[in-house]
């Protein structure tokens, strides 16, 4: 308790009924959430009866390694690995897996991506348009999410293609549970719906529970609260942590209103503010306090810090994009050579991805390192992706998608025909692929060699299903490599480079699955169910640390990081706050993206505009954004008026002249 201010230590200490912590960005609420473990342990209450519930993989990681730190040294090691702490859908996958036959789920259900679904959709509202197919799924998704029944979906449609996917809606279920497979969001659904319906199993989840801990509160969707509210009994005592100034999920179906909704729900809530900011300088946080005053405020709370003052915020009028990016890099390079600084210390923010461009060329030409948040995951990899369809299917062999990735990899002399037939023997029966392949029908319409090929296919993922609740999940992984030729596949069709590191990122995955379920005790159906949620959930699995490198990431992206020198660029009317928000009457949780960026420096804050950006093989003229005239006038320093292209090209010229003399000096 030494460690932590006086608000941090009166929400750690309360336990007495419902509480709301108030967050505010950088006041140490993870701290807060793994001292919290800690104190119910030591008071007494049982570590497996904890629930700590978060949004991504990495912070749940994150919070557990502080709860078994701090356990640790209060002489609780061993309670550490009892304690739940997952994400939400996790919480909800352990909740499926023990209730499937309730639910009417077979015992080996998958768990369909978003790239598996787009088919079932597009056939759904048959069309063969993708972005059509992306929509109509994006929209099922947010109407499960909402807690909107098909039947209300499609009675208030206000559009042709509106009521297209609301049709779709009303079939897709069924669909997902003929192929023995729920989605992501079914992963909070299910376990809602049986919930209402089934008081005995709700009661018998309470009881199991003492103190629910959730984590960015702010950003539960209608049905997250929901299910958050059923696994709390009336007198369960739980400890929501969030901000509603960083609620900026509104556009994927959080519900910003869940704060106020829980101050309605639970009339003796109590709620504590954390307010000490522990990141950023005094003029970053008056400059985001100014901003974010402009919001209306279920609960009122001001950041406030002991770091110094800390340097003006500089806002710099750029002639253009290239110009922007130009000024931009030569800003972190002049800084890091002057202040012998790391390219990791360095942001680049924008509102949205297509911004990347221009800074990426700028970086490139100066040879200054950079990573791209969103890069390619493991999990998108193509030799990932076949390695994961056949544990799909050993896992449920109802899996078609799973089927055809996996039976063309590596390719077994069945071919388009083959495959044609077998899919028109699926559908005239109404069975899944794997199964048509036992037919009569098959051996008729299939001819000797595909047939056999076929059977050779199916008897081995036979065989490893029969073996996968009772053997190593890392024999069984070997096996499956070794047996279908994988590596030699990719070394007959491939350079011997490629091949190399394909095989190379194959043996790397199978050694991290192998290791995880002999660590965790999981056989090879439960690292598969892992996988689907990991791939899902985030783009990457951490690696042995971050490389020296200027991070570029979107806003949102950058959402619970934090870097010694941030700069916001693209700060003008129809980016930041965006265009579409503006006509939507989103213009609040815009402002709050941008205070989000402004809380993620630690040092120095950067705001960059444009005069003009290309467009459609001409030029617009851009207008500073107003979130500029709402921050705190006193601590900003303007670079000057924007300058024409030419003049911009000739100071850019100077500057790096400058910076070339100054370099040629210090070597000297």
């Amino acid at each position: 308790m030494h460690s932590l201010n006086a608000a941090q230590r009166e929400a750690v200490r309360y336990d007495r009924g419902p509480l709301l912590v108030l967050a505010g960005a950088g006041s140490g609420k993870t701290r807060v959430i793994a001292a919290k473990i800690a104190h119910l342990v030591e008071r007494g209450t049982a570590a497996s009866s904890i629930v700590a519930i978060t949004f991504t993989n990495k912070a749940a990681r994150e919070m557990r390694e502080r709860a078994r730190g701090m356990l640790a040294r209060a002489g609780h090691a061993a309670a550490a690995n009892d304690v739940r702490i997952s994400t939400f859908h996790a919480l909800g996958l352990s909740i499926l897996r023990a209730e499937h036959r309730a639910l009417g789920l077979a015992q080996r259900f998958t768990i369909l991506d978003p790239s598996d679904l787009e088919p079932i959709v597009a056939e759904l509202v048959a069309t063969a348009d993708r972005g059509r197919a992306r929509a109509a799924h994006v929209r099922i998704s947010r109407w499960k999410n909402a807690l909107v029944t098909p039947a209300e979906a499609l009675g208030s449609a206000a559009s042709d293609d509106e009521r297209i996917a609301a049709k779709a809606y009303a079939r897709y279920g069924e669909t997902l549970r003929a192929w023995r497979a729920v989605d992501l969001d079914d992963l909070i659904v299910l376990p809602l719906e049986l919930f209402v319906r089934d008081a005995a199993a709700k009661e018998r989840w309470q009881r199991g529970i003492a103190h629910v801990l959730i984590d960015e509160y702010q950003d539960t969707n209608a049905a997250q609260y929901r299910l958050f509210r059923m696994l709390t009994a009336r007198t369960t005592p739980f400890t929501a942590v969030g901000d509603d100034d960083q609620a900026i999920y509104g556009w994927r179906g959080a519900c910003a209103d869940n704060l106020a909704a829980l101050a309605r729900d639970h009339p003796n809530l109590e709620v504590i503010k954390l307010e000490q900011n522990y990141r950023s300088t005094v003029r970053i946080l008056r400059c985001a306090n100014a901003l974010i005053g402009n919001n209306p405020k279920v609960f009122d709370k001001r950041l406030w810090t002991e770091l110094g003052h800390g340097d003006p915020l500089c806002v710099t009028a750029a002639a253009d994009e290239d110009d922007e990016a130009e000024r931009v890099v030569a800003a972190i390079l002049a800084h890091k050579f002057e202040h012998r600084t790391r390219f990791a210390d360095y942001a680049i923010l924008y509102r949205g991805n297509h911004q990347a461009r221009p800074f990426e060329t700028a970086l490139r030409a100066k040879a200054a390192p950079y990573e791209v948040s969103g890069g390619t995951s493991i999990f998108e990899r193509s030799e990932i992706k076949d390695i994961v369809a056949y544990l799909r299917l050993i896992a449920n062999d109802d899996d078609d998608p799973a089927f055809l990735r996996a039976i063309a990899a590596p390719r077994r002399g069945i071919g388009e025909a083959s495959l044609k037939a077998l899919g028109a023997i699926a559908a005239a029966k109404h069975v899944s692929l794997f199964e048509a392949a036992f037919t009569p029908e098959a051996e008729a319409a299939i001819g000797p060699r595909p047939r056999a090929e076929l059977a050779a296919f199916c008897a081995l993922v036979n065989d490893l299903g029969f073996r996968a609740e009772r053997e190593p999940a890392g024999r069984l992984l070997a096996e499956l490599v070794r047996k279908t030729g994988y590596a030699d596949w990719l070394t007959a069709t491939l350079d011997r480079k490629e091949a190399i590191a394909k095989s190379a990122s194959v043996d790397d995955f199978i050694g991290w699955l192998s290791r995880k379920g002999e660590s965790e005790g999981k056989n090879l159906l439960d690292l598969t169910q892992m996988i689907a949620l990991v791939t899902m959930l985030e783009s990457r699995e951490d690696g042995a640390g971050a490389p020296d490198a200027v991070h570029l990431s979107t806003i949102h992206a950058a959402k619970g990081l934090e870097f010694a020198h941030v700069f916001l660029v693209g700060i003008e009317e129809g980016i930041l706050p965006h265009r579409e928000a503006v006509e939507a009457g989103n213009v609040d949780e815009e402002r709050r993206l941008m205070y989000v960026g402004l809380t993620r420096a630690q040092r120095s804050v950067q705001l960059s505009y444009c005069r003009s950006r290309k467009r459609a093989g001409g030029k617009v003229a851009c207008t500073p954004s107003r979130f500029l005239a709402e921050l705190d006038q006193e601590e900003l320093r303007h670079a000057g008026a924007p300058l024409s292209a030419d003049e911009a090209a000739q100071q850019r010229k100077t500057g790096s002249a400058r910076l070339t003399a100054l370099k040629a000096l210090v070597a000297r």
